[in-house]
């Protein structure tokens, strides 16, 4: 047995708001480092004169240990203090971005930014958990709309705003070390806060062999669903073999789960509440949405836009403020007025639909006043449905689960966001060069309009003082390069729709596992009343 914090009677108002604002700034470390190559990679391979195999380990080595520190966080929270996890962890994440900051080796930048992932993972389920034990469960949706915040809202607008603005005006060092203030103000504020009462939880014991298993299979499944396409996928044998090990991992995982009765990583009774299940399914397709979009807004912005990093990410923060507005009205009516968090799940989903289907309509020739309404309502509509799941997936478990609950979800939650940018990553380079095939076989050089563009193109470079000789070449080259851009616009157009229709896709396995699920539990019911 150990011992962790729960009373919420032992919580002054005071300390409770300085626990919660050390666990919102905490959060918010996880989201700044985590997300610092969405815009920053082009600067930091220059800056460490990385080869496009060595620098994929930066985000591999993040994102695969931060999903093992998602499968390690609840044997440790079982074993100490979660106050005492949740305050080492912020402080590593301090230290480990605070070197990063001031090294270009590649190898040692990889090595931390796994340690980065580690941390992440343990400070994020540490927290999530210290908050469902500190407060009250009627409480429950106004603290969690502000721990989302920091853990969802950051990293899906602010984070790439600040990583912008340091990208043109400083340098991607400043990014990391900006993380280090935000670790010790963490850490400050919850060694301000005073010391929780104690309620006692099941430390279980560690299965080592069970944990490298399944730390092999996320690792494995981290590298290929992140190069895979890079790589055109099973073409290449590294993804097909990294398939396999990652495939036969998990299933040796699963024999040596069954073979000592489970519950020594996580404690899968988790699943046999309803409610956390069904969130558990619907995290999983929210975080495709959530980390596709986020993915596909800014790499729109820079690649086809031509917007400056800054720009980008400011092209997001707007949605933030809705983001942040939707969590607390939908917490308002869930704890004010008593509305059933399930309520604002369709309407969540169907204002993502409407964004991505209103971005699918973007053109070269789109600006930031022209996304933007699309952009808000994806803010809005990520709002209404994260709260939801989050206080589905939680409300009913058990205190001595609740940890293991919050790793599964997560895991999910990241795995989802994983795949999705990783099909969209594939659709793109499929419909760039489908349409680019199309769009090339209409050039015919004696077309008239054809013709006519290239003359024009030629006069007109010609006036600007080229050679004579060289404005034909150059001329076929634009033409070529206006082809490649029209041709990425339709592939991101696509992408968005693809967004759109995942929840199309995935709207009858929801709905029939709500229908299953209740079925189950009302079988369950009529046993246990035969009894």
């Amino acid at each position: 047995m150990t011992t962790v914090a729960a009373s919420p009677a032992g919580l002054s108002m005071r300390a409770g708001w300085l626990l919660m604002g050390g666990i919102v700034l905490a959060s918010l470390t996880e989201a700044i480092a985590g997300t610092v190559l969405s815009l920053g990679r082009g600067d930091i391979m220059g800056d460490t004169y990385a080869t496009p195999d060595a620098f994929a380990w930066l985000d591999v080595g993040y994102t695969a240990f931060k999903l093992i520190g998602f499968a390690f966080a609840p044997w440790i929270l079982a074993r100490i203090q979660p106050r005492t996890a949740l305050l080492a962890a912020t402080l590593v994440m301090g230290a480990a971005c605070a070197l990063a900051s001031a090294t270009t080796q590649i190898d040692l930048l990889i090595l931390l930014r796994a340690i980065q992932g580690l941390a992440g993972a343990i400070l994020l389920v540490g927290g999530q958990v210290i908050l469902f034990l500190a407060y009250p469960r009627p409480s429950q949706p106004l603290v969690q709309a502000i721990f989302a915040m920091g853990a969802v809202v950051a990293p899906a607008t602010l984070a790439p705003m600040l990583h912008g603005w340091f990208l043109d005006n400083q340098s991607w060092t400043w990014i990391f070390f900006s993380v280090l203030p935000l670790s010790l103000a963490a850490a400050g504020l919850m060694l301000m806060s005073d010391l929780l009462a104690s309620v006692e939880v099941e430390s279980p014991r560690f299965d080592w062999i069970g944990f490298a298993l399944l730390s092999m299979a996320l690792f494995f499944v981290t590298y290929v669903l992140s190069q895979g396409s890079r790589w055109n996928w099973f073409e290449e044998s590294r993804i097909v073999w990294l398939s396999l090990a990652g495939g036969t991992c998990l299933l040796l995982f699963i024999v040596q789960q069954r073979r000592v009765g489970g519950g020594t990583l996580f404690d899968l009774t988790v699943f046999r509440t309803d409610d956390f299940t069904f969130a558990f399914v619907v995290s999983f397709v929210a975080g495709a949405a959530l980390f596709g979009s986020a993915y596909l807004i800014p790499a729109f912005a820079v690649s086809v836009l031509g917007f400056t990093p800054t720009d980008a990410g400011q092209l997001l923060l707007p949605s933030g403020a809705l983001f942040a507005g939707a969590l607390l009205l939908a917490a308002w009516l869930m704890q004010g007025r008593g509305l059933s968090p399930i309520a604002t799940v369709p309407f969540g989903i169907l204002l993502i639909m409407a964004a991505m289907w209103m971005l699918s309509g973007s053109s070269g020739e789109s600006g930031a006043g022209d996304m933007m309404p699309a952009v808000l309502l994806r803010g809005l509509g990520l709002g209404f449905l994260f709260l939801s799941i989050t206080l589905i997936a939680f409300n009913a478990l058990p205190r001595a689960i609740l940890a293991s609950g919050i790793a599964l979800f997560n895991i999910g939650r990241q795995l989802g966001g994983l795949i999705g940018v990783a099909g969209l990553q594939t659709a793109i380079d499929q419909q760039v060069a489908a349409s680019q095939t199309v769009l090339g076989s209409a050039l015919n050089p004696g077309a008239p309009a054809v013709a006519e563009r290239l003359a024009s193109t030629v006069s007109l470079l010609a006036g600007r003082g080229m050679d004579p000789g060289s404005t034909a070449r150059a001329a076929a080259a634009m033409l070529g390069r206006a082809v490649r851009s029209e041709a990425t616009v339709i592939a991101f157009d696509t992408a968005f729709m693809l967004v759109a229709l995942l929840f199309v896709a995935a709207a009858p396995l929801i709905v029939g596992l709500k229908i299953a699920l209740k079925r189950r539990r009302q079988r369950l019911d009529m046993a246990g009343a035969g009894a």
